[in-house]
C-alpha cells in the first residue's frame, strides 16, 4: 500500500506501518482493519497528519493512530505520540479544545425489566436536571472566582467535599479525579468567566448521558470484577471540560505559536504549534491544561451526583435499592507525564492522548487496587443508535502503545453533512422504534449526532480486541439518551 510518496506496510491483520521518511522522526503505526486502512487512504487528511506527528521534537518509538482516527487539530482524533520528558516537545494539538473530554460509567442494582415502564419519565427527569446545549449552564450554581480556583486546583475531590458524591469514587477516577500540577494562576480571567456557571452540564455535539442495558457478556471474570451482568442498567456519561477547556486551549495556542518562533523549532503543519516541555511556555500549558482536567473530572462527578438523584426520586427508591456504584471514569484528551519502558529501561514521557484512551494492564500502580488483577476498564462510546462496550487494559498494551487504545466509533460525516443526510427522515421516530428515548435541545443535534455520522463502533473495538490491545468485556446497548 502507498500514500502520497510513503509506504504503508502490514505489520499484522490489524497493524499497518508507515515508514519513516522525509522529516519524519520515527514511524507511524496504525491500528486498523484493512478495509478502515483503504478508507482512510482515500481520504488521505488522518495520515498525513499521523505522518506530520510524526515529525514532533523528541517523539519516540512511533507516532500512533487508533481505528477510531479521523481529522483533528494538529494531531488526528485518536492520536497517540509520547515525547521525551526532558528533550522534548509538548503540543496543545495532542490533547484538542476539549481537554479531558471522556468517558464515565456508573452501574446500578437494577435490571432493565424493572426500570422499563419508567424510562420515559426518567429520561425527562435527566434532561430537566442536567443542562445541555451549546452554553449551558446553572446545573447548581455559579461558582465564585475563589471557589472555581479551588474546584479546579483540586479537582473531583473538591466537588465531593460539597456534596456530590463519595470520596470512595476517587478510587475509580483515572488520576484519582486530579491533575497535581494545576496551577490555577496561570489561567486567564476570560477563561475562568466561562466555566464558573458550567459546572455539572452536559454541553452540546458529541456529548451525552445515557441510560444503557448490559446486553452482552464476552469475558465473564472482568465482568464479575467490574461488577457488570446481563441485563443490568448502567449510566454512560460523556463531556468534558466545556466551554473553560476550549478556551484554555484557545489561550495556549496563541502562546504556543510564538514559542514554536522563539525556540526554531520546525514543525510540518502550523497547528502543531509547540514548545519544550520544560520551557516557560511548556510548563505553563501543562498548568492550565491540568485545571481544565481537573473541571472535567469534577463535571462527571457532580453530573453523575445529579443523574442519582433523579434514579431515585423517578423510580421512588432507597440508595441501598439503588446500588448506584462508580465503575470508571476514564481521559479521552490529555497530556500526561508517564514512565514507559523503551529498550527495557523505564524512561520519563509525555503521552498526547487525542481521541485516545489509556489502558493500563494488571497489576500497574496506577489503577484501583480493585481491580488490580484483571486491568484497568476502558469505557468506548459508540453512537446513540447502537451500542457501546466496555473492554479491558492489558500489558501489551502498555508494551506497545504507551497504554493507549481507541476511544469511540469516529465520525464519518461531518455534522453538516450529517444535517443534510438527515432532511426528510424522523430520527426521533426511527430511534424510538428501536426502543431509545431521546430527549435534546433541538432536531438539529440528533441530526448531526445520527448513527450514519459514525463508524460502526464494532469494528473498531474488534480491531482493537483482535489485536490483543483491548480485549472486549461488555456490550451496552441505548434505552434513554439526552444530548446538547
Amino acid at each position: 500500500m502507498r500514500y502520497k510518496n510513503h509506504t504503508i506496510n502490514p505489520i499484522d491483520e490489524f497493524l499497518f506501518e508507515i515508514e519513516a521518511a522525509g522529516d519524519m522522526r520515527v514511524p507511524a503505526r496504525i491500528y486498523s482493519s484493512e478495509s478502515i486502512m483503504h478508507g482512510l487512504i482515500n481520504e488521505g487528511e488522518p495520515l498525513q497528519q499521523a505522518i506530520n506527528v510524526a515529525c514532533l521534537p523528541g517523539i519516540k518509538k512511533y507516532a500512533l493512530a487508533m481505528p477510531d482516527i479521523h481529522w483533528g487539530y494538529g494531531f488526528p482524533i485518536g492520536g497517540v505520540a509520547a515525547t521525551d520528558w526532558q528533550g522534548g516537545v509538548i503540543s496543545p494539538g495532542g490533547v484538542g479544545y476539549d481537554i479531558n473530554c471522556g468517558v464515565r460509567l456508573a452501574r446500578t442494582g437494577l435490571t432493565h425489566d424493572e426500570i422499563a415502564p419508567q424510562i420515559k419519565k426518567m429520561v425527562e427527569g435527566l434532561f430537566r436536571a442536567i443542562p445541555t446545549g451549546v452554553g449551558s449552564s446553572n446545573a447548581i450554581r455559579k461558582l465564585s472566582r475563589q471557589e472555581f480556583k479551588k474546584a479546579v486546583g483540586k479537582g473531583a475531590s473538591w466537588v465531593i467535599d460539597q456534596g456530590f458524591g463519595s470520596v470512595s469514587d476517587l478510587d475509580y477516577i483515572e488520576e484519582n479525579g486530579c491533575m497535581r500540577m494545576a496551577d490555577p494562576s496561570v489561567l486567564s480571567e476570560r477563561s475562568i468567566d466561562r466555566g464558573r456557571d458550567q459546572m455539572g452540564t452536559l454541553g452540546s455535539g458529541n456529548h451525552f448521558l445515557e441510560i444503557d442495558v448490559v446486553d452482552t457478556i464476552y469475558h465473564q471474570e472482568a465482568a464479575n470484577v467490574f461488577g457488570l451482568s446481563e441485563n443490568q442498567i448502567v449510566i454512560l456519561i460523556h463531556t468534558g471540560s466545556r466551554g473553560f477547556g476550549y478556551q484554555v486551549c484557545d489561550d495556549s495556542l496563541k502562546m504556543m505559536g510564538k514559542a514554536a518562533k522563539k525556540y526554531n523549532l520546525i514543525l510540518p503543519d502550523r497547528q502543531l504549534a509547540s514548545a519544550p516541555i520544560q520551557s516557560s511556555e511548556g510548563q505553563n500549558y501543562l498548568s492550565s491544561m491540568a485545571c481544565a482536567a481537573n473541571f472535567a473530572w469534577s463535571n462527571r462527578q457532580v453530573i453523575m451526583a445529579l443523574a442519582k438523584n433523579v434514579f431515585k426520586k423517578v423510580l421512588s427508591i432507597s440508595d441501598k435499592s439503588l446500588d448506584f456504584q462508580l465503575v470508571y471514569d476514564v481521559s479521552h484528551n490529555i497530556a500526561k507525564k508517564e514512565e514507559h519502558k523503551l529498550n527495557g529501561q523505564s524512561q520519563a514521557l509525555c503521552v498526547h492522548r487525542k481521541g485516545a484512551t489509556r489502558a493500563f494492564g494488571p497489576h500497574h500502580e496506577s489503577i484501583p487496587q480493585k481491580y488490580e488483577s484483571i486491568g484497568q476498564p476502558v469505557l468506548i462510546p459508540g453512537d446513540m443508535g447502537r451500542y457501546s462496550f466496555v473492554t479491558l487494559g492489558t500489558q501489551k498494551a502498555k508494551d506497545e502503545t504507551f497504554g493507549s487504545t481507541c476511544h469511540g466509533a469516529g465520525r464519518v460525516m461531518s455534522r453538516r453533512k450529517a444535517k443534510k443526510a438527515a432532511q426528510g427522515r424522523n430520527l426521533m421516530r426511527e430511534m424510538a422504534d428501536k426502543g431509545i428515548v431521546i430527549q435534546a435541545r433541538g432536531k438539529g443535534t440528533v441530526a448531526e449526532e445520527m448513527p450514519d455520522a459514525y463508524k460502526d463502533v464494532a469494528e473498531v473495538v474488534n480491531v482493537m480486541h483482535g489485536s490483543g490491545i483491548t480485549p472486549k468485556v461488555a456490550r451496552l446497548r441505548p434505552i434513554g439518551v439526552i444530548k446538547g
